[in-house]
């Protein structure tokens, strides 16, 4: 493929009159945004249900998709909903913040009247949608409907028959909530539904989809209930070791996340089936899938579960290539892309370059006079995705404001910033003129916001993942300056029109790029066989 460029930004952050973005009109609308500024790639975070801390990075079920990202509008459409219903429940009073806990109370209500019209009426073909995904759809509706009969706690709290999941207990809990079953079935059915158009309208503009797929799942989750032989846990199924990362220059007490860690040795054993079926589903679910935290494939940090910091935890062996190769062999060649940042030792190195795969590059992560770095943009090979800032990253204009003074200097005598030509798009234009093929800027940047559209700030609870757009930001003048800086570093998406012209456009001025592949590198020979390539090439 030729060089490219792409926008993060997630579905919660988008415009709507309803608490949070959605998979509805607003979306299309930003994918025309993309579309007419030359995008290629719309990058988003974990679509998955959000629990605790509301972070898509901790879900319910990393299969399933997030209830609050079903457009009212479209239910109203379809008859399941009315407008006045949707007007009588409270969203929040801020345009620029999603408040989760207006979003559970009210959304869930709101849905449970769609879930009445939708019994007395099923669509003919929910039936075979619930038998195409039973392998995980079954576990977790029925998993949902006892959190809600146990008043939300989480599982390892339950009865222990549920707990133990007895099959006898499990039978009679199917029956009991057979109801509330069905009505998680159903959101899924409506979040299929919706994403499937709202990725092919995206598709059908010439943009592909980032996906996010995390290392991790949370604790509290489907995925541990239904296979807590695949995690790191003791006889009564309680974690024994969770994940995080150590100290280091930005944190003392390092990152405790909490979640369980995977038995790798039981999975090696299966064929490493759990972890295929996952990949499998989320490409599915995306155009191509960026893996989080791909060091933790190499060695993981493991912390005793009793601690209340990372600091005491220790560094164990993963499955590295072992588990690609299985993939590979299952599925065939993926698009993928894979977050290789944090600690990164030279086995991490060599995964990542047994791989295949494009790591990441973060121009943010370049001046940072704390630690040495590899992140200025004229070490770059082409062989990678450039991010001015990722979503656990302040803003770059917050990052002009709170950065030490001397790591700002170097920044602005490195890219040459102006306060004419604007911080932020001075930053954004070190990622563009970069040899990496594709380069990636949050919405923020494009914006030139502040630490307000910071995403989330780790190893913090509250006010993160609340950040949204307005409809006046996401607009056709910032279409056209953006357009203006792909064509000057030639990364314009091909057949793409310029924006303001008569007739909808003029034919893109054609500026001579390099074609590039996303997979195995020109005079590598394959480390073992079925090596895995990667790439995005098709």
């Amino acid at each position: 493929m030729t060089r490219s460029s792409g926008v993060l930004m997630h579905i919660s952050s988008l415009p709507s009159p309803y608490g949070i973005g959605t998979m509805g009109r607003e979306a299309r609308r930003f994918a025309d945004f993309l579309a007419k500024s030359g995008q290629t790639f719309w990058q988003i975070l974990p679509v998955c249900p959000t629990s605790y801390g509301d972070s898509p990075y901790q879900s319910f079920s990393s299969f399933a998709g997030n209830p609050y990202f079903i457009d009212l509008e479209l239910l109203c459409e379809s008859g399941l909903l009315t407008q006045e219903e949707c007007g009588a429940f409270p969203w929040g009073d801020d345009a620029c913040r999603v408040d989760y806990g207006i979003m559970y109370r009210s959304r869930y209500a709101l849905l449970r009247k769609a879930f009445a019209r939708f019994e007395e009426k099923t669509p003919a073909d929910f039936a075979g949608f619930c038998r195409r995904e039973a392998e995980w759809l079954s576990e977790y509706a029925l998993f949902m409907a006892l959190k809600d009969a146990n008043d939300g706690e989480a599982w390892f709290s339950w009865d222990p028959a549920l707990k133990t999941r007895e099959p006898e207990a499990l039978a009679a809990a199917r029956e009991t909530y057979a109801e509330d079953i069905r009505f998680y079935q159903m959101l899924q059915y409506l979040f299929s539904k919706q994403w499937r158009s709202l990725k092919s309208y995206v598709n059908g503009l010439g943009i592909r989809i980032i996906g996010d797929t995390p290392i991790y799942v949370a604790g509290d989750s489907a995925d541990v209930w239904a296979n807590p032989g695949q995690f790191y846990l003791d006889v009564d199924l309680n974690p024994i070791d969770v994940a995080g990362c150590p100290p280091d220059a930005f944190s003392a007490d390092g990152q405790l996340w909490g979640n369980p860690l995977f038995r790798w040795d039981v999975m090696k054993e299966d064929g490493y089936t759990w972890w295929t079926k996952r990949i499998a589903a989320m490409a599915r679910l995306y155009d191509i899938v960026r893996i989080d935290h791909f060091r933790g494939f190499d060695s993981y940090y493991a912390i005793p579960a009793a601690d209340d910091t990372a600091r005491n935890g220790e560094w164990r062996e993963g499955p590295g290539m072992d588990l690609f190769r299985a993939v590979e062999e299952k599925l065939g060649r993926l698009d993928i892309i894979v977050e290789d940042l944090g600690f990164l030792t030279p086995s991490v190195l060599q995964l990542v370059e047994d791989s295949g795969f494009p790591g990441m590059k973060v121009i943010q992560f370049a001046f940072d006079s704390r630690e040495g770095s590899n992140y200025l943009p004229h070490t770059y090979g082409p062989h990678c995705v450039v991010y001015t800032g990722t979503h656990d990253n302040d803003t770059l204009l917050g990052w002009m404001e709170t950065a030490p003074a001397d790591s700002v200097q170097f920044a602005k005598d490195y890219l040459n910033l102006t306060e004419g030509e604007g911080y932020n798009w001075g930053m954004m234009r070190g990622a563009w003129s970069s040899v990496g093929e594709l380069a990636i800027v949050p919405m923020q940047d494009l914006i030139g916001i502040g630490s307000e559209g910071r995403m989330n700030t780790p190893s913090t609870l509250g006010g993160n993942w609340q950040w949204r757009a307005t409809a006046d930001q996401i607009s056709d003048a910032l279409a056209e300056k953006l357009y203006r800086y792909m064509e000057m570093y030639g990364r314009v998406r091909p057949g793409t029109k310029r924006p303001g012209a008569e007739g909808c456009g003029t034919p893109v001025v054609k500026v001579p790029a390099r074609r590039c592949s996303y997979g195995r590198r020109p005079g590598r020979v394959s480390p073992k066989p079925g090596w895995l390539r990667g790439g995005f090439a098709r």
